[in-house]
């Protein structure tokens, strides 16, 4: 038995990892900024805590991890999942919504990691877990920031598993595509300036003007997915769920390749003359 501490598990796949955890016998901390929404998820059982849990406040997730350590004896699995999206273009994007954006999904994610790891350093196991978005890798326009957030949180979690490897500790990225969750209800916030010269490119994006399809991501199979990575004994360090975040990401690797071959010798260029 080890112990999960999820972050955002009112709702998604959040929701469903927090479920799925409790079913395979695990000790859980399932969090949410309203604790209302995971309450049920601890009721008359000893090895689930609610708690309330907004990343972006410090003595939350001090208190957070407190608890889950005093009561569990250590956090083994750290999943930082909370976040929600945004969408602007790039001038359109007011500061103070941006800087929201990245505490939830960068800062709150790494004060988070660096919550729950003096435990596991002094334990020599642990693992952490970061939700990025195939966004990061996509870059979707009109949704310029959120890539921007999850592609930090990509770049921290590479050189984190790095750092952790030596001490028993791993960390992986996770790059979901769509799922069938409230991502794009619920969850879905945007700038409230619109520049109409955006109109064909980042305004498409807006939620009024998208209908959105059926999601191909089933969440109760990602958390199912996530529970055997972490079981593993030699985890990815970075994985795509859902067949449309794989299809998207090739394509994007292959037209990277295909332009960087392309600009070789300009880049070659700037070397020092032999």
């Amino acid at each position: 038995m080890t112990t999960w501490l999820i972050t955002g598990c009112s709702t998604g796949i959040g929701r469903a990892l927090a479920e799925a955890a409790i079913a395979a016998g695990h000790n859980v901390a399932a969090t949410a900024r309203d604790r209302s929404k995971v309450a049920d998820l601890a009721e008359g059982n000893d090895h689930v805590l609610a708690l309330t849990l907004d990343v972006t406040d410090p003595e939350q997730i001090a208190a957070a991890v407190a608890e889950a350590e005093d009561v569990f004896g250590g956090v083994d699995v750290l999943i930082n999942n909370a976040g929600y999206g945004y969408r602007a273009a790039i001038e359109e994007g007011n500061e103070a919504d941006v800087r929201r954006l990245f505490d939830t999904h960068f800062f709150g994610s790494a004060a988070m990691i660096k919550a729950v790891l003096p435990g596991m350093r002094a334990r020599r196991s642990g693992t952490i877990v970061n939700f990025s978005s195939i966004a990061a890798t996509y870059t979707p326009v009109g949704s310029g920031y959120y890539a921007a957030a999850k592609a930090a949180i990509d770049g921290m979690t590479g050189a984190l598993r790095g750092e952790l490897e030596p001490l028993g500790i791993t960390a992986m990225v996770i790059e979901p595509g769509g799922f069938a969750t409230d991502f794009a209800g619920r969850s879905l916030t945007q700038s409230s300036t619109v520049i109409d010269d955006y109109a064909g490119t980042a305004g498409k994006r807006r939620i009024e003007n998208v209908v959105n399809a059926p999601a191909k991501g089933d969440p109760q199979k990602a958390a199912e997915t996530i529970l055997r990575v972490v079981d593993n004994a030699s985890d990815p360090g970075f994985l795509l769920l859902g067949s449309d975040a794989f299809e998207m990401y090739r394509a994007s690797l292959h037209k990277r390749l295909d332009l960087i071959d392309q600009w070789e010798a300009v880049s070659r260029s700037t070397d020092f003359d032999t």
